[in-house]
């Protein structure tokens, strides 16, 4: 296939929604659009892609994507090198059927916002400080090491955003509690 009908291809995929792979009872994958078995490897390129798609269970079509993505999530946990402590998962654990669970997991995906940002804009300013040919793991390890003034105005703005969202959620379960407990002094803000 020319290569620009198979751009027009591509393009029209994207425009036709999110990629449906199926899930069958013996835990493989088909990706329909592609009309093969895939395998999870083949499914973190398309997260790291930035690709939408959805796994549906082949039979009732219910929604799995979030437990295939807890399933890469727990294979990239148990090879090589770890994102999250002990401890931290123990604390994550620990929100689960809590009243902040749904609240800490708003404060956690706009925090995880605010960190990607602050990754868009290091890579942005990084490309202005070194050329293809010097930016090294040895650069990278340079320019993140904190010592730099870039780094530093960088981390700093990225820890007042995180702290504005915390201080936006303690707001709002103040205005929560202060409704379902009119009254209380203390929850609703005033100070006497």
């Amino acid at each position: 296939m020319p290569a620009s009908r198979r751009a027009a291809s591509q393009a029209s995929d994207t425009t036709q929604g999110p990629r449906i792979l199926k899930k069958y009872p013996n835990r493989r994958l088909y990706d329909t659009r592609a009309s093969s078995y895939i395998t999870l490897a083949d499914v973190k390129r398309m997260v790291l892609d930035s690709e939408q798609f959805e796994v549906r269970e082949a039979k009732s079509g219910e929604e799995l994507t979030r437990s295939i993505l807890l399933q890469i999530i727990l294979e990239e946990e148990t090879g090589g090198v770890p994102m999250f402590s002990t401890q931290t998962l123990a604390q994550i654990i620990r929100f689960y059927g809590h009243a902040m669970q749904g609240m800490m997991g708003v404060y956690l995906e706009k925090n995880m916002q605010a960190f990607i940002d602050l990754q868009r804009r290091l890579g942005e300013q990084a490309q202005g400080m070194f050329d293809a040919k010097t930016f090294t793991p040895e650069a990278w390890s340079q320019l993140l090491s904190g010592q730099t003034p870039l780094m530093q105005g960088l981390m700093g703005n990225y820890l007042e955003q995180s702290k504005n969202l915390f201080q936006q959620m303690q707001e709002q379960m103040q205005k929560q509690a202060g409704a379902l407990f009119p009254g209380m002094p203390g929850l609703t803000g005033s100070k006497r």
